[in-house]
């Protein structure tokens, strides 16, 4: 069972024993009516347009609201409600803290007019933009040596978040700070590393790993704890061991699910390899999952009688085909086409022709991988 779902699924409690207004205004009308009896030796019963019963109903809304918030802070301590501050605040008795969100980074490459007989320095923070504006800045001062014509330096993106995560190369290639001598420069690798603060649902499935972090017997949730403690935009994990070789292979995939590069692969590993966290019975190796390929093509139908809300099924089902694109991209996460034909469905079609993908099975360590763009058909209304 993944983590996360095993949160969701413990007991639903109510400190307050799930009590309804309507219960709380009964009730208080009930003890008014006996009081009252009491009080005048005779039955006393409130009409339903008396100004008391009114005044007890007005009441019992403020009341009630105040069991919402007895209920919520009584939730707050439990992992399966807690959200926000509380979470934070939470998160403190297992030491931990929520990540805040970082920048994507990208190596640049400067490139000089000509060869020169002096070094040409590159100064910390110098800009270089794509064409849509997403601008980087240096991260270190850098120099393209005598008798070189480039350097390459790694930049940070200067807006913080997912933005500035998948800018293909050579797209990063307008200078904002001019350089003199300096022709051109261009990130030489695609953007990562960009991620937004950590959400509640992430940071609880963390706080949830966190007792794992004390073990120094190499479990499989102790190398998820510390993957995705090294870096706020690392997603899925996976860990899987050949223990009679001691080895242990960790595979996994950023936040977006996109593939991680060759430098993130490498920062982990060498996370990983600390003293502090691996065993030294452990041989650890960190790589990007298999990936295996599938398309996507089908042709789906309306109901005639929905032929008003056509256009908003139309999409709606596209919405459904890159919700199941997401849902797939999990490591180990079979190619299941009937998932996609159910989310098609669930968005309004009366019927789905699917041609691709065909049930597959992916494999514990590797991830299926969206080959091309989608091909999704409209075929027209259809009677009922």
């Amino acid at each position: 069972m993944d983590n996360i779902e095993a949160i969701k699924d413990t007991p639903e409690i109510s400190f307050i024993d799930n009590k309804t207004i309507e219960q709380v205004q009964s009730e208080m009308i009930a003890d008014f009516e006996a009081f009252m009896s009491a009080a005048e030796g005779k039955d006393v019963k409130l009409e339903r347009a008396s100004v008391y019963r009114m005044i007890l109903n007005a009441a019992a809304v403020q009341i009630f609201q105040a069991l919402q918030y007895i209920d919520r802070a009584g939730k707050q301590n439990l992992l399966k409600y807690s959200y926000g501050e509380f979470l934070d605040n939470l998160a403190l008795f297992k030491g931990e803290t929520r990540r805040p969100a970082t920048a994507a980074v990208a190596t640049l490459r400067f490139t000089l007019s000509a060869v020169r007989t002096v070094a040409t320095g590159i100064p910390k923070g110098t800009r270089v933009s794509t064409a849509d504006g997403v601008y980087f800045a240096t991260d270190t001062y850098a120099e393209i040596p005598t008798g070189s014509t480039t350097v390459d330096v790694v930049a940070t993106c200067t807006t913080i978040g997912q933005e500035g995560n998948g800018v293909s190369v050579g797209e990063i290639n307008t200078i904002v700070d001019p350089i003199p001598y300096v022709a051109s420069a261009a990130n030489i690798n695609t953007s990562v590393g960009g991620a937004d603060i950590e959400s509640d649902e992430v940071f609880a499935e963390r706080i949830y790993l966190s007792p794992s972090a004390y073990s120094t017997a190499g479990p499989e949730d102790s190398y998820k704890y510390h993957a995705r403690r090294y870096n706020a935009a690392i997603g899925d994990v996976v860990a899987s061991s050949q223990q009679a070789a001691g080895k242990v292979n960790i595979v996994f995939l950023m936040e977006d699910g996109s593939t991680p590069d060759s430098a993130t692969i490498a920062g982990l590993q060498a996370h990983l390899n600390d003293k502090t966290i691996r065993p030294m019975t452990d041989v650890v190796t960190v790589s990007a999952p298999t990936e295996v390929s599938y398309t996507i093509g089908l042709t789906y139908y309306i109901n005639r009688s929905d032929s008003a809300q056509a256009v908003a099924i139309q999409t709606a089902v596209n919405q459904a085909v890159n919700d199941y694109v997401q849902w797939q991209r999990h490591i180990g996460k079979d190619i299941n086409p009937s998932k996609l034909t159910a989310l098609v469905m669930a968005a309004g079609a009366k019927r789905v022709s699917l041609t691709a993908p065909a049930y597959t099975t992916v494999g514990a360590s590797a991830v299926a991988a969206l080959a091309g763009s989608p091909t999704v058909n409209y075929g027209g209304l259809e009677d009922d």
